[in-house]
């Protein structure tokens, strides 16, 4: 088998969720190679390219508050020649993390961009639920404040499967939310948490008998929640 050398370009690498070993050994090998690699926290990268021995030419910060600015100067980059990776502190970029300014830099500036296949927390969620994968629909972390009633009420809307993320500060408000409304109250939940790591664990009820586990249990980790669909 031949081994891939790596040339110019913008790659958008997905990074483990929990268990460092969902790594693949593209993304490392193109981490090895990177001239640049640009990520979410540094530390946190940082602690991934040390658990493989990797040593990088040089680790910049991008997320949300200097992305505007940095993504021209990667994007320039790429230009002169350099491999430039990105990777947020977990799963895939792009995907309710940070990622969509340099995307969009790159396409404005006819950057060469590659999304490698990699770990979320998304499709295994859905696939530990049991309910209906034949059509689901993914609407990221609802809406700190502002427009959360709307958010919620929309729901209803949607037949199909549906999956959430949501923070341990706010997934109790959720659960409320949820099993006070007069037409989701009654659609059944899967809600994971700490997908891959040592202390997964998911929960199945109603939303109101998963807001009585979760309040008794404590609140710890990070929380995919699924609705089943009402076909």
């Amino acid at each position: 088998m031949s081994i891939t050398v790596y040339t110019s370009g913008l790659y958008f690498i997905p990074t483990p969720i929990g268990n460092l070993e969902d790594i693949t050994i593209r993304a490392l090998r193109l981490f090895s190679a990177a001239d640049i690699i640009a990520c979410e926290d540094t530390r946190v990268t940082g602690q991934l390219l040390k658990q493989y021995k990797i040593t990088p030419n040089q680790l910049v910060k991008c997320h949300e508050h200097n992305e505007k600015s940095i993504s021209v100067e990667l994007c320039k980059a790429v230009q002169q020649g350099k491999i430039v990776c990105y990777c947020s502190d977990a799963g895939m970029p792009l995907l309710s993390d940070p990622g969509h300014i340099l995307l969009q830099t790159a396409i404005e500036y006819k950057i060469v961009y590659t999304v490698l296949p990699g770990p979320s927390a998304l499709l295994p969620a859905l696939a530990m639920s049991g309910f209906s994968t034949e059509s689901f629909t993914f609407l990221g972390f609802p809406p700190h404040k502002k427009g959360r009633k709307t958010f919620i009420d929309s729901l209803e809307s949607y037949l199909n499967t549906i999956i959430l993320y949501e923070s341990p500060h706010r997934l109790l408000s959720l659960l409320e939310d949820l099993s006070t409304h007069k037409t989701l109250k009654n659609r059944k939940l899967y809600i994971v948490r700490e997908i891959s790591k040592k202390f997964e664990q998911g929960y199945f009820g109603l939303p109101i008998e998963c807001l009585e586990i979760l309040t008794s249990q404590g609140i710890k980790g990070e929380f995919v929640v699924v609705l089943s669909d009402c076909f």
